[in-house]
């Protein structure tokens, strides 16, 4: 079966586990994603063993162990940088620029070149050249700070970096489709910053749209203003239930019905009354009511009426749903001794052209002759060579 990216050569000298990750997502539906790496940088790890978010991170990847210092490496590197697609980083621009791993010296060697790096602030400013630490790039965006209750540290979600992998992954693919309709190679930057933004999309927009304090304080979940909305509930056995259901009206008959209210009650009976005249006396009731019972309790009662709520879960939910193994949001991966291990499959569904885990997180160097005389037609002496001059592992 063909992939979606068949034929497309991705050289990756990225070494953050997220920006690693958005090539590891193109090597997923079919593209060559080619691990360019000096020798010696990380140990040569047991063939098969296992290192959860190296393999995540690096699946369907070959790994080219080459010393770019060295003339022959660096030859070499530049005949693979001819062949190739897209390159993609997330060094420093200084450092790129030293040793002329920037988009102007490589885009010569290859004009159609699609050159993405993953920065921490973005191309441009004053903070072009920090490293990238999303725990610091969440710190300015706002949101950490409205995230837990009143009177509690700010939250650090690390969830940023997800939002930046894709991003990351997507320019890549805007610039190939630019690509394909001009012949133009162009620079990609997909940022922390930029990705933490937009995690916090919502709130951040509608503060920009309306300013005000509202939007830079956290909230008390007792202070929402609808209480069958936006609201956690906590259970007899101490696990949370939140409830998602603007349309009070649609929802208060069986909201009344399984926490054992009236539902004319004169208190409640009306969308105004239960969000505005008597909205905390309604969240006290409602908060009474969900402490009587377990959450076992709660899922069947609001399963049974296909009601908008739920059950707040630990990570052993996931791991174990119908869903999520039939949709292979996780997988499972067989080592050489066939031993077996979980980890995150595909979040896209394709129907035609699926992701696939072709190949698990290669040792260092695993490829480099493979790739020089299949990509780049060095016979096996030429090879020969350069591993005894060190130029490749």
């Amino acid at each position: 079966m063909s992939k979606a990216l068949d034929g497309l050569v991705v050289l990756d000298t990225t070494t953050e586990f997220w920006a690693s990750l958005a090539a590891a997502m193109l090597g997923d539906f079919g593209a060559s994603v080619i691990k360019v790496e000096p020798p010696g940088s990380r140990s040569a790890p047991d063939a098969r063993a296992w290192d959860h978010l190296f393999e995540l991170a690096n699946r369907n990847k070959r790994s080219l162990a080459i010393d770019v210092e060295q003339p022959d490496g660096r030859a070499a590197f530049e005949k693979l940088v001819a062949k190739a697609d897209v390159f993609l980083t997330d060094a420093l621009p200084s450092t790129l620029q030293e040793r002329s791993l920037d988009y102007a010296s490589l885009s010569q060697l290859k004009p159609g070149l699609v050159y993405a790096r993953g920065s921490a602030y973005g191309p441009s400013g004053p903070d072009r050249d920090l490293p990238g630490d999303d725990a610091l790039a969440a710190a300015r965006t706002g949101i950490m700070p409205v995230l837990p209750q009143p009177g509690q540290p700010p939250v650090y979600t690390e969830a940023g970096q997800m939002y930046t992998t894709v991003m990351l992954a997507f320019g890549v693919m805007a610039a190939l489709r630019h690509r394909e309709k001009t012949g133009e190679g162009q620079q990609v930057d997909a940022s922390l910053l930029g990705g933490n933004m937009y995690g916090g999309s919502l709130d951040l927009q509608a503060f920009l749209a309306m300013g005000g304090e509202r939007f830079l304080q956290p909230v008390s979940r007792l202070d929402a203003g609808n209480p069958m909305s936006g609201v956690l509930y906590q259970a007899s056995d101490g696990r949370w239930v939140t409830l998602t259901m603007p349309d009070t009206d649609r929802w208060w008959p069986d909201l009344a019905e399984i926490t054992g209210l009236d539902v004319d009650d004169e208190r409640f009976n009306s969308h105004e009354k239960r969000c505005e005249v008597n909205r905390l006396e309604l969240l006290g009731t409602l908060e009474d009511a969900f402490g009587k019972q377990p959450s076992d309790h709660w899922r069947n009662e609001l399963d049974s009426r296909q009601m908008s709520a739920d059950i707040i879960e630990d990570y052993a939910y996931p791991a174990a749903d119908s869903s999520v193994v039939r949709n292979r949001y996780v997988i499972d991966v067989k080592d050489a001794d066939d031993g077996s291990h979980r980890m995150l499959g595909f979040p896209i569904y394709m129907s035609d052209t699926p992701a696939e885990l072709s190949n698990r997180a290669p040792a260092i160097g695993e490829h480099s002759a493979e790739i020089l005389r299949g990509l780049l037609g060095y016979s096996a002496d030429e090879v020969a060579e350069l591993e005894a001059v060190g130029a490749i592992a």
